[in-house]
């Protein structure tokens, strides 16, 4: 084959070629889901695809290419940018339409002119040479977000335009799916719920919307399609909408890929998206027609993320994945990840691990499963926001369906604290520890099922301990009767049961009758034992009463004072530094910025004083925890 580029602005696009000599590159890809569409082996399309993706993504579109009988190849560096032309096709839109919807203010005027509700604004290009005022309260606050919006974009798309509108209160980001062939045909496959977010990030999305009713279902949709044909567009591709608390909709953007939460249209219509963007790509017309796409049931996604939720609701995580095991053993759970046990996270793509997809009759069935989804999920190695995840689909907010983009900063004002126990969750929380106590004490006294030592006396079978629980301290009872403990916390009785398979990930028990799947993420002989429950990491301290006595004249370690020295709170590059030894900075100024995942973040002085030394420069890698600018 003759010689071509893939160029950046086609490099995440997927490319098609009949001949091709790359080496395949092994992905994993996890999930059980079951589609209604028909791969007909007579029906021939392409032989070999070329994937230019990376990740979860990529591995999605190998399993479809799988289930047709195609050859599958990777790019998965620069260094494979060049190779053989002939007889390539792209599987996707073609240039104008990738190009007119990948310009904002292009695609904006574009639906203006195909009658698309858009958000009234400035159609042209914000100039730095004034101060955009509209919404913000303060101007510092305005121009330091245009700056680092324009940095970001820059950064991210190679484009620093930035476009104004008018600003829509307490939105939802709801976004219909459409397809489209080459012969004029185009459908909508419903919306998708897309408002939990952070940072103006997806984190939770379900189909089909809560808020929708069909009338503006229909309408929504029908203007989706209105634009695609607009644009001359063929393959799938997503168009964004926010809508205000009146249904009122109105166009954000045109997404001209298969979007990562894809899969959640897939549960409830039964399509294969990949595979009816390969059927486009060869010049089949669509199969369906708009009434043939129905609402089969309720489907949630959670993107599991390395991130660190109580940072900012999740700043970047990095690692090895030193255990990882998906919950794909529980029923109508699909996991799409392009990672496996050993895989490395790092700072030069995004943070997603996965894509957990859970499916149901009705949105309470989904959610259920999504709950147990995420409790048996294993994932150990990074830091991840599975706590997050966990609160967001249990949070009754949520459940009932009153949800907007500002759920995040309105429901944790202060930042997001993880689980907060009730007296219930503290009593099942401390009698499962002193369970799991007991039951390592037992299993260190014996040695392949007999006891250690023949003229032990008889098995003790009661306990008294103390257990310590975030600055608070519980004197317990401990009795045991085969593998049920009954544990007294606080004068009520809490009964806990279970396999107690000390080296399996997963800690399955029962507790008061109600089945529960904790993980014990580490435990140490000095009884300090690290419990996942209700998705929260929570550190308990189990000791017997002596040593619980003689512990309380332990001196305590002095906690590190952190208002005078600036550390990174993630793993990056540094962007800029804003100030050198013996600069006088005032209570919020900014001290540098940290670019991480093409985001960036704006580290601000804690007080006001003068800087005592800088510890990192422009350009510079640092790591979480690195020491970057200490004040007097």
């Amino acid at each position: 084959m003759a010689a071509y580029m893939i160029t950046s602005t086609l490099r995440r696009v997927l490319l098609v070629a009949k001949h091709a000599s790359f080496q395949s590159r092994c992905c994993v890809a996890s999930s059980r889901v079951q589609y209604s569409t028909v791969y007909d082996s007579n029906e021939k399309t392409f032989d070999k695809i070329l994937i230019a993706n990376r990740g979860e993504i990529a591995c999605r579109v190998m399993k479809t290419c799988k289930k047709m009988g195609i050859k599958t190849v990777a790019v998965h560096s620069d260094v494979d940018a060049s190779a053989a032309a002939e007889d390539v096709v792209f599987i996707g839109p073609d240039t104008h339409a990738i190009h007119a919807m990948g310009d904002k203010i292009e695609s904006k005027l574009l639906a203006k002119a195909a009658n698309v509700n858009v958000i009234p604004g400035f159609d042209g290009v914000v100039e730095v040479s004034y101060t955009v005022n509209m919404v913000v309260l303060a101007t510092t606050f305005c121009k330091e977000g245009f700056r680092l919006s324009s940095q970001e974009a820059a950064s991210s798309f190679g484009d620093d335009r930035l476009l104004i509108e008018k600003f829509v209160d307490n939105p939802r980001h709801i976004e219909i799916q459409v397809l489209a062939d080459k012969h004029g045909n185009a459908l909508w496959l419903n919306e998708r719920e897309c408002s939990i977010q952070r940072r103006n990030q997806k984190v939770v999305e379900e189909a089909p919307s809560t808020f929708l009713d069909p009338e503006t279902r229909r309408a929504m949709g029908e203007q989706a399609v209105q634009l695609a044909k607009a644009v001359q567009y063929s393959s799938a591709g997503t168009v964004e909408f926010l809508v205000d608390s009146n249904k009122n909709f109105y166009f954000l953007e045109m997404n001209t890929r298969l979007q990562v939460e894809h899969p959640i249209t897939e549960c409830i219509t039964g399509l294969d998206l990949v595979q009816q963007m390969i059927r486009v790509a060869k010049g089949f017309p669509l199969l369906h027609k708009q009434e043939d796409i129905p609402i089969n049931g309720w489907a949630i996604e959670s993107r599991v993320y390395a991130e660190d939720p109580y940072k900012s609701f999740g700043l970047p995580s990095i690692g090895r994945l030193s255990q990882y095991q998906e919950p794909i053993h529980l029923p109508k759970v699909r996991v799409d990840s392009g990672i496996q046990e050993g895989s490395d996270i790092s700072i030069y793509y995004d943070p997603m691990i996965s894509k957990l997809v859970t499916y149901g009759a009705t949105r309470a069935e989904a959610l259920q499963r999504m709950e147990a989804a995420l409790d048996n999920y294993v994932i150990r190695g990074v830091t991840h926001n599975i706590p997050l995840l966990r609160e967001i689909i249990t949070h009754p907010r949520f459940i009932s369906g009153d949800i907007t983009t500002n759920f995040l900063p309105e429901e944790y004002p202060e930042g997001f604290k993880g689980h907060q126990l009730t007296s219930e969750g503290r009593r099942e929380l401390v009698a499962t520890a002193a369970a799991l106590y007991v039951s390592a004490q037992l299993r260190s006294q014996r040695f392949l099922g007999n006891l250690r030592v023949s003229t032990t006396p008889q098995e003790q079978r009661q306990w008294e301990l103390c257990v310590e629980l975030e600055k608070g301290s519980h004197t317990v009872a401990v009795s045991r009767s085969g593998s049920t403990f009954t544990v007294e916390v606080d004068g009520v009785t809490v009964e806990v049961s279970g396999e107690w398979n000390l080296a399996s990930a997963l800690l399955p028990v029962t507790i008061n009758r109600t089945p529960r799947v904790l993980q014990c993420l580490s435990r140490d002989a000095g009884g300090d034992i690290t419990l996942q429950y209700l998705g929260t990491q929570f550190k308990v301290r189990v000791l017997s009463q002596l040593v619980s006595t003689l512990s309380a004249h332990m001196p305590e370690k002095v906690p590190e004072d952190t208002s005078s020295i600036l550390r990174s709170p993630m793993p990056g590059s540094v962007v800029a530094v804003s100030v050198k030894p013996g600069d006088v900075v005032a209570e919020g100024q900014e001290i540098c910025v940290i670019e991480a995942m093409k985001m960036q973040n704006s580290l601000i002085a804690a007080k006001a004083a003068k800087v005592k030394s800088v510890h990192c420069k422009a350009g510079e890698t640092v790591g979480e925890g690195d020491l970057l600018v200490q004040l007097e």
